[in-house]
């Protein structure tokens, strides 16, 4: 017999449902959320167990990213709950609101949601099982800053650049050289006018780069010439103006070389946690795979039999495409499912990117797909690799083993 209890979750309370197989509501309560509201339903859900003599407890709440968090790994890791071989489950809310099209005549309620939630878990086929283990957690909440850090610099370079098109809009069409580099961005930080930059002596702005550059240079002299030739080249600001851009460009700049050094503090904590993690050195035997991407996929998949196999974990990725078939009918071009963990998916994706350019099977299978349609290549051929390595994710992880390439077999004529 088991006993299923549905919780729906908000910040300040748990709405829960307690039902048996058949369907019949048991019990129902709201708790605060938080640490004694989360024991007091802890102790209904263990009384109404051994009441009807329940060999498993499945507890399901919807991923409500912090404010399901709490609960889920309090119940998960309870150790009364775990004599009574719970499993706490977290579900895609989009599972749960596709779920209760079937009951179009029910209200919006926080009681019925639990309900629902209930009757979810008591139909089964859940793609994914328990919450992830603390390490896998730990190392998640660090990948995820990093995705967030990663976009925020990217968002800050652009405007970056918009604005330094205001001060300069001949910069980047004449120095090939980053606009990012140290040299160049103390350069810009100093608030020197285009004609300061146009009359400064070549030499000395060679100088001044080689000194900032820290010797990165190869030829400062012609880098100094080109700079110079966008400075001649760009529209004049007025003076006010001018003003205006400098001041937003030196906080730009402060802006970007603070994430960057917020980035280099998250890649040490995470290369900490990676280095004890078995999982870690499975995926980096593949080529392509460094720390970065690594920890991002590790930390989305956590322990990978949370999963039945490579389709599961595809599906979980937001990596599966529906089929349609009706009749003899069957469409070869299908849609990709738009759910799935939108982090997993960015690494997995970012990693083929990086596996097809140095591993030939990968690079040939790229290609391939590349190949097969007129539009949108890159993009599906690189969708379509990051599903194939899903399978070599799940295989290394799931027998602990480390990447070896398939070697080729020349067929010799006899």
């Amino acid at each position: 017999m088991k006993l299923f209890v549905g919780i729906d979750v908000s910040s300040q309370e748990l709405q829960a449902c307690l039902m048996n197989p058949d369907g019949e509501k048991l019990d129902a309560l709201k708790v605060k959320n938080d640490l004694q509201g989360a024991s007091h339903l802890r102790d209904r859900i263990v009384a109404t167990a051994d009441k009807l003599s329940a060999s498993e407890i499945h507890i399901g709440l919807e991923s409500t990213s912090v404010y399901s968090w709490h609960p889920a790994m309090y119940l998960h890791q309870d150790p009364a709950l775990k004599a009574l071989g719970a499993k706490v489950f977290t579900i895609n809310p989009k599972l749960i609101s596709k779920f209760k099209e079937a009951y179009p005549d029910l209200d919006k309620t926080d009681r019925l949601d639990a309900w629902i939630i209930a009757d979810r878990l008591r139909f089964g086929r859940l793609t994914t099982t328990i919450v992830m283990q603390e390490q896998y957690i730990a190392l998640q909440r660090l990948t995820r800053m990093r995705y967030h850090l990663i976009h925020s610099l990217t968002r800050e370079k652009q405007y970056f650049l918009q604005n330094l098109f205001y001060k300069c809009n001949a910069f980047t069409s004449e120095v090939e050289s980053s606009v990012f580099g140290h040299a160049i961005l103390e350069m810009l930080s100093e608030k020197y006018s285009l004609d300061d930059i146009a009359t400064m002596d070549v030499a000395d702005l060679a100088d001044y780069l080689k000194e900032k550059g820290k010797n990165r240079f190869p030829d400062p002299e012609r880098v100094a010439r080109c700079i110079q030739k966008a400075a001649r080249d760009s529209y004049r600001l007025s003076k006010v103006v001018e003003d205006s851009i400098d001041l937003v460009l030196g906080v730009s700049i402060q802006t970007i070389r603070s994430i960057q050094a917020q980035l280099k503090e998250l890649d040490k904590a995470i290369e900490r946690i990676l280095d004890g993690m078995n999982g870690a050195r499975c995926l980096r035997s593949i080529p392509g795979i460094d720390k970065v991407y690594a920890a991002g996929i590790l930390a989305e998949i956590g322990d990978i039999e949370r999963f039945n196999d490579q389709a599961a974990l595809a599906k979980y990725a937001g990596l599966t495409w529906r089929r349609h078939q009706s009749g003899s009918f069957e469409a070869e071009d299908t849609k990709r499912i738009r759910s799935g963990n939108r982090f997993l998916r960015y690494y997995l994706v970012e990693a083929a990117n990086s596996v097809k350019n140095r591993e030939p099977e990968f690079g040939e299978y790229y290609r391939k797909k590349y190949q097969e349609v007129p539009r949108h290549q890159h993009k599906r051929a690189l969708v379509l690799t990051a599903r194939k390595l899903v399978r070599l994710v799940d295989a290394l992880l799931r027998n602990d083993q480390l990447y070896t390439p398939r070697r080729k077999v020349n067929h010799a004529k006899g």
